[in-house]
C-alpha cells in the first residue's frame, strides 16, 4: 500500500456504471476519522437500516472505543477496526467512504476514495485549499461518484422557504448580506514536544502535510499545515447558506479582509479575527468573526427544532439579509428566520428545524439514483474557497485580491498564489490529472 496517489489509484477497479441496489439491500460504509464527529456520523448512519458500517479507521487506535461502541449498539455486524483508511478502499464490499478527517486529509481521502470507486460523504470545509478543491471536483465527475459535503442546513425545509421568500421580491433587491461567526475559543497554553503514544500512526495522521513534531498541546485547528483555521471551519456554514439564500452565487470579483491575532496568542498560525468582505456584481457579502467574544453565543440546544428563535443580536451564527424593502434574520441551526419592514416591524416568521437526517437521507438516495446531492462537491467548493480566499488575503497581509473565476486564480497579487494550493508530502502528493 506505498506509493503515491496517482500510482495507488492503479491498484484500485475503477467502476464504469454504477452499482445498483436491491430494495431491501444495505449500503456499506467505512467510516474514516473517529474523533466527534466521526463518531456522530458512525452513529448516525449505523442507525439506518439500509446502511452497514462495515469499517472503522483511525491513526490512533485509542479512539477505537467509543465509535466501536456506538456502531454496535445500532447493528448486529462488528465493523472492522483498522489504522489505514486504505484497507477500506481495497474492499470491494465497500460502497462509501466517510471523511470525517481533519483538514488537510479531506482532499486527499475523497480523491482516493473516488479513484477506488467509491461515494463519498466528506466533512466541511471541503478543502483545505483551492486547487485541491477543484482537483476533487475533478475526481468526483470523472469516477461517477457521489459527493456528499456535511453541509446539511442545505437538506433543511426552512432554509428552501427562505430563499423562496427572498426570490419572490418581498425583501426587494439585496445588495448587502451578512455572516456572523461570533464566539469564545479558549486559550491553549503551550507544552513541549513529546513522544508519540503508542498504537498511533503519527505519521500517516500527518499524511500530505508536513510532520512536525508531536506536541498536544498544540491543537490542529489552529495550525495551517492542518486546517483552515476554526473561523473557516464554521463560518462555512452560514457562508454556504448565504449563497444558498441569493442563488448560490458563485464566484466574487475580490476579496479583501481585516484581522488578526488579537487576544488568543498561544502560538496559534490562523487568525481569531477576520472581517472578509466578498464583492460580487452589485451584492456585497461580509464575514465578521471572532473567537474571544463570550456574550456572543450560538444558538443553544433549547432553541434549536423549536417553535423558538434566537436572541438575534447575540446570536454568533445567524445570517443578516438586506434588501432595498426589508431585512432578514436567518439562523443557523434549526434557527429559523424572521423578516422586517421599513417600519422595524416583523411582518414574517418561519421556525426552523435542523436536517442532519434529512441531509443522511439525501446522500443516500443519491447513492441509488446516482442524482447529485444537496451539499454536491461542487457547491462545497465554492463555499470553502471563499474562506481560502480570506485566509489567504490574511496572510498576504490583508491585501484586497483581484479573482479569475476562469481559472481561479489571484490577478494582481503573485504571492496570494502560492497559497492557492499546499506542498504535499511523499507518499500523498496529488497529481494534477486525478
Amino acid at each position: 500500500m506505498k506509493g503515491s496517489i496517482g500510482a495507488a489509484a492503479a491498484s484500485f477497479t475503477i467502476l464504469s456504471s454504477a452499482k445498483t441496489y436491491a430494495a431491501n439491500e444495505k449500503v456499506v460504509f467505512g467510516v474514516m476519522g473517529l474523533g466527534g464527529r466521526g463518531t456522530y456520523l458512525a452513529d448516525q448512519f449505523s442507525q439506518r437500516s439500509d446502511v452497514e458500517i462495515a469499517y472503522l479507521c483511525d491513526p490512533n487506535t485509542r479512539r477505537f472505543a467509543r465509535a466501536r461502541e456506538v456502531v454496535e449498539e445500532n447493528q448486529s455486524r462488528r465493523p472492522k477496526l483498522v489504522q489505514d483508511f486504505r484497507k477500506i478502499l481495497d474492499d470491494p464490499k465497500v460502497d462509501v467512504l466517510i471523511n470525517a478527517t481533519p483538514d488537510h486529509w479531506h482532499g486527499p481521502g475523497t480523491i482516493m476514495a473516488c479513484q477506488a470507486g467509491k461515494d463519498v460523504f466528506v466533512e466541511k470545509p471541503m478543502a483545505h485549499n483551492i486547487w485541491e478543491g477543484r482537483k476533487m471536483v475533478e475526481a468526483a465527475r470523472k469516477y461517477k461518484r457521489v459527493v456528499q459535503v456535511g453541509m446539511q442546513s442545505r437538506s433543511a425545509a426552512y432554509v428552501h422557504k427562505a430563499k423562496q421568500y427572498i426570490q419572490s421580491g418581498k425583501l426587494g433587491d439585496v445588495h448587502l448580506v451578512r455572516v456572523f461567526n461570533m464566539m469564545k475559543h479558549g486559550f491553549r497554553k503551550k507544552g513541549p514536544d513529546q513522544p508519540v503514544p503508542e498504537g498511533f500512526d503519527y505519521d500517516l495522521w500527518c499524511g500530505p502535510a508536513a510532520m512536525t513534531p508531536y506536541n498536544p498541546s498544540r491543537r490542529w485547528l489552529n495550525m495551517w499545515e492542518y486546517s483552515c483555521g476554526p473561523i473557516a471551519g464554521d463560518a462555512v456554514h452560514q457562508l454556504d447558506l448565504a449563497r444558498l439564500l441569493i442563488d448560490d452565487i458563485p464566484y466574487p470579483k475580490a476579496v479583501s479582509q481585516v484581522g488578526d491575532i488579537f487576544s488568543l496568542r498561544d502560538g496559534r498560525d490562523t487568525p481569531d479575527t477576520q472581517m472578509a468582505t466578498f464583492e460580487y456584481d452589485n451584492l456585497t457579502l461580509m464575514m465578521e468573526s471572532t473567537l474571544w467574544t463570550p456574550y456572543i453565543k450560538k444558538i443553544p440546544w433549547s432553541t434549536r427544532d423549536s417553535d423558538k428563535f434566537p436572541n438575534w443580536p447575540f446570536c454568533s451564527t445567524r445570517v443578516e439579509i438586506m434588501g432595498t424593502e426589508g431585512f432578514m434574520y436567518f439562523g443557523r441551526h434549526g434557527g429559523g428566520w424572521q423578516v422586517y419592514n421599513p417600519q422595524g416591524e416583523i411582518v414574517h416568521s418561519e421556525y426552523g428545524r435542523q436536517a442532519d437526517r434529512e441531509h443522511h437521507a439525501n446522500f443516500l438516495d443519491c447513492i441509488r439514483s446516482r442524482k447529485r446531492p444537496n451539499a454536491d462537491v461542487e457547491i462545497g467548493h465554492l463555499s470553502s474557497l471563499l474562506c481560502s480566499l480570506a485566509n489567504i488575503s490574511y496572510r498576504v497581509g490583508n491585501k484586497q485580491l483581484e479573482f479569475d473565476s476562469e481559472t481561479e486564480r489571484v490577478t494582481n497579487n503573485n504571492e496570494a498564489n502560492k497559497y492557492l494550493k499546499r506542498t504535499y508530502r511523499e507518499p500523498w502528493v496529488l497529481p494534477e490529472n486525478v
